[in-house]
């Protein structure tokens, strides 16, 4: 059992990191259940139980006769496809440059780090098959917004002169919101504290932070070396709940917003890549300093 729910969790970062660096395009048919199985050397039960997440959680829609295809608008935390104009990037690429390091230091300001999951997930399993080697140490600090906010997003969006009970909308919608942000939560916990419990990683660090703060933009930095940074974009989409109903809503997506690279220049210290990574780094260790327990 614990052997398959392995399984679906390596399918599902692959499959959610394909959707989000854009090989699998919004609009379009994911490859057949006969064909993942193959690739995968699983069951189709076994796809079809990670079809059944990623519907869950709105990143794909299926309908009977028609296959599996990927939601015109998807879920939180996305990052731009890989082929983007220069300035514009990906997070897998950050991420597997950051494993590529005997060190792994990660600072971390998300709303929910689904697709942050969906990277480090790939880079342990590759760890996990000897296809990179074994960092040293891995260190991420992650900050996440407080399950006590009173988040503005998501949020039911209905006509004025409507009778629906909005605010039982909008709990169902914080819900549903905030056991995504917790499951991902623990899911790195766990990915990353499993490489040292099997002894593949000899230290393993992962700290996460629940703070009143509620992110306008996703930031992710490799201490002293490289960030990103990009804003969430608010758009009008339709939310899938676990019981198939719909809601038509105010949310904020990362797709298709823009993820900007700067790199810290060692030589330079007024160069804009350096301040960059100055400014924000401070920006995130005095957050860490404030919310973190004593």
């Amino acid at each position: 059992m614990g052997e398959d729910r392995g399984k679906v969790a390596v399918i599902l970062a692959t499959l959610r990191s394909r959707i989000a660096d854009g090989e699998y395009r919004p609009g379009s048919n994911l490859p057949a259940q006969r064909a993942l199985a193959a690739e995968f050397d699983v069951s189709r039960a076994t796809i079809q139980s990670v079809l059944r997440v990623l519907k869950g959680d709105g990143w794909i829609e299926s309908r009977q006769g028609s296959g599996s295809r990927v939601r015109a608008t998807l879920p939180l935390q996305l990052a731009s496809p890989t082929k983007v104009p220069a300035g514009r990037v990906a997070l897998g690429p950050f991420v597997a440059r950051a494993f590529a390091q005997p060190v792994v230091q990660l600072d971390v300001f998300t709303f929910t780090s689904e697709s942050l999951d969906a990277h480090i997930r790939l880079q342990a399993e590759a760890i996990r098959r000897d296809q990179i080697p074994a960092p040293e140490r891995i260190e991420l600090r992650m900050l996440l917004p407080s399950g006590e906010n009173d988040l503005p997003y998501p949020r039911a969006r209905v006509p004025k002169d409507s009778t629906v009970d909005v605010a039982e909308l909008d709990r169902k919608l914080l819900e549903r919101t905030r056991e995504i942000i917790h499951r991902h939560a623990s899911s790195l916990r766990e990915v990353l504290r499993d490489l040292k419990a099997d002894r593949l990683v000899e230290n393993v660090q992962v700290s996460v932070l629940e703070v009143p703060l509620v992110p306008t933009h996703k930031l992710y930095l490799r201490r002293g070396a490289e960030g990103l940074i990009g804003p969430y974009k608010i758009v009008e989409r339709t939310i899938l709940m676990d019981d198939d109903t719909e809601i038509e809503a105010w949310d904020i997506l990362g797709l298709g917003s823009t993820l900007i690279r700067l790199v810290q220049d060692e030589g330079d210290p007024s160069a804009v890549g350096t301040v960059f990574m100055q400014s924000w780094q401070e920006w995130f260790d005095a957050c860490w300093h404030r919310y973190a327990p004593t």
